[in-house]
C-alpha cells in the first residue's frame, strides 16, 4: 500500500507528472500504431486524428465549463485561469515561456516529454498526429480561437511554439464536420504551414 504524503518534494512531483507523460505518450503510440496497422497509413492516421479532435473537445469543453463556472467569459485571456488548467504546470515539459515571435506574443514549451518517448522509438510522425489536441481543445473552448504549432518538436523542431489565432468560418465548419480533414487549421501563419 501507497504510504500517504502531506507534502513531497517539487522535484518528485514532477518525477510523478512526468512518469505519468511517458506512459499517456506510449499509450498514444500503441493506438496510433495499431490503427495504422489495421486500416494502412491513410485510414488509420484519419482516424488516429478523428480521435485526437474528440480527445480535444472533451478537455476543451470541461475548461469551458471551468471557465464560466468562475463567472468568466471563454476568452483566450482566461483559458487556463484559476480552475481552468488543462495541463500540469510540472513534469510535462522542462520549462514553458512568452516570447515575442514574428511581432508577436507566442508560447514555447521545452524538453516535451512525450515527444521524447516518441523519439525514441522512431515515432515521431505517429506522435505527432497527438499534438493536434492544441488546437482541438483550443476551438472546443471558444471555436473563434485556435491554438495553434509554429513548431513542433515531434517534427524536428528544438521546441514547441504556439500563436493564438481567431479561426476563419471555413475553420470552424470543418473542425465542426465529422467527414472533413481539419489538421490545416493548426499553422500560425503561412510560412508555418505544413508544420
Amino acid at each position: 500500500m501507497i504510504e500517504s504524503k502531506k507534502g513531497i518534494p517539487l522535484a518528485e512531483a514532477a518525477y510523478e507528472v512526468e512518469l505519468a507523460s511517458r506512459r499517456l505518450a506510449l499509450l498514444h503510440l500503441a493506438f496510433a500504431k495499431t490503427l495504422v496497422q489495421e486500416f494502412g497509413p491513410s485510414k488509420g492516421k484519419q482516424l488516429v486524428a478523428k480521435a485526437i479532435k474528440a480527445y480535444g473537445r472533451m478537455i476543451g469543453e470541461q475548461v469551458r465549463k471551468d471557465v464560466l463556472a468562475q463567472g468568466l467569459e471563454p476568452t483566450p485571456e482566461n483559458y487556463g485561469v484559476g480552475t481552468s488548467r488543462s495541463l500540469p504546470n510540472i513534469g510535462m515539459h522542462e520549462r514553458v515561456e512568452e516570447v515575442e515571435a514574428e511581432g508577436e506574443k507566442r508560447f514555447r514549451a521545452y524538453g516535451c516529454v512525450m515527444a521524447r518517448v516518441w523519439n525514441e522509438y522512431g515515432e515521431n510522425e505517429l506522435g505527432r498526429l497527438y499534438c493536434y489536441v492544441d488546437p482541438a481543445k483550443y476551438m472546443a473552448y471558444n471555436p473563434d480561437y485556435k491554438l495553434a504549432h509554429a513548431k513542433v518538436l515531434p517534427g524536428g523542431d528544438a521546441y514547441c511554439e504556439f500563436c493564438i489565432r481567431p479561426t476563419s468560418a471555413k475553420e470552424r465548419a470543418d473542425f465542426a464536420s465529422e467527414d472533413v480533414d481539419w489538421l490545416y487549421i493548426d499553422y500560425c501563419g503561412e510560412k508555418d504551414k505544413g508544420k
